[in-house]
């Protein structure tokens, strides 16, 4: 009998010691998915982070944040000069539309006429056809005529006067506070052109826009060196006028615009905008 209960004794023992392994082995495998749940949280968190540092950046570049550098627009693929462009309309209205035939073998000049004296333009029609095309376009359609150049940045690596928004009217008076300030647009759009390596020195005219192959009718004028991301369609080097614009940055601004720069102090009214063809 004796030896039956120590025999029965020590399978209780076995039973007790496996029970507790077990349960080791349990606690052990708990800890170990928690390490690996923790660590799957720690890597999506610093993904998640990384995206918001490389996606989102800087405010996107819509007309009325030109200035900031969103992320890099993709360098369009058209041959240049382009033999043809399209324009896609943005509303519901029936716009004015540019030609989808451009001549790309002319050689474009333009003159702004401001109330403060004329800028003088030298159009890049072999590098940015269709941004050219629509750009004579809407000067000989008297679309940018009675319109104020409505923002001026003249800091953070930014110098600009960026003009084209057909809602600043001449008469308007501009408020940093407005919601639609330099939202407006010709009623289509179009895409990026001449962006691969470029560059926006003093002179250089570009397109503004809302993101990558979302251009309008606004454009700005860089009256120093500036650093931008390589988003923003250069279609123009000023030739004469560049004065012109130093002096209105240099006057400052009337109120600030969340996404840099502010309203020209000294107001810049563009009465028209002279096409010359050869």
């Amino acid at each position: 009998m004796a030896g039956s209960k120590e025999r029965q004794r020590q399978r209780a023992r076995e039973r007790h010691e496996q029970h507790r392994e077990q349960r080791r082995q349990q606690r052990q495998k708990l800890r170990q998915r928690l390490i690996i749940g923790a660590v799957v949280v720690l890597v999506l968190g610093l993904a998640a982070g990384l995206s918001v540092v490389f996606v989102g950046g800087s405010p996107a570049a819509k007309p009325k944040a030109a200035a900031k550098p969103s992320a890099s627009a993709s360098a369009s693929t058209v041959a240049e000069p382009a033999h043809h462009c399209t324009y896609t309309t943005t509303g519901s209205g029936k716009p004015s539309l540019p030609t989808t035939s451009p001549d790309y073998n002319a050689a474009y000049t333009a003159t702004i006429n401001t109330n403060l004296g004329k800028v003088g333009i030298s159009l890049l029609n072999s590098k940015a056809t269709c941004t050219v095309n629509s750009f004579v376009h809407l000067a000989e359609t008297n679309f940018f005529n009675n319109t104020q150049c409505w923002r001026v940045s003249n800091s953070d690596s930014v110098y600009i006067l960026q003009c084209g928004d057909p809602t600043a009217t001449a008469k308007t008076k501009l408020s940093c506070s407005s919601s639609t300030l330099g939202d407006g647009g010709p009623g289509y759009q179009f895409d990026d052109e001449n962006l691969t390596g470029a560059t926006y020195p003093a002179g250089t005219v570009a397109m503004a826009n809302g993101g990558a192959n979302t251009n309008g009718s606004q454009f700005f004028l860089v009256f120093k060196n500036t650093s931008l991301s390589a988003s923003y369609t250069p279609f123009g080097k000023i030739t004469s006028g560049l004065d012109i614009l130093q002096n209105v940055a240099k006057a400052g601004t009337s109120c600030t615009i969340s996404a840099g720069g502010g309203v020209p102090k000294e107001k810049v009214i563009i009465n028209s905008v002279s096409i010359s063809k050869s």
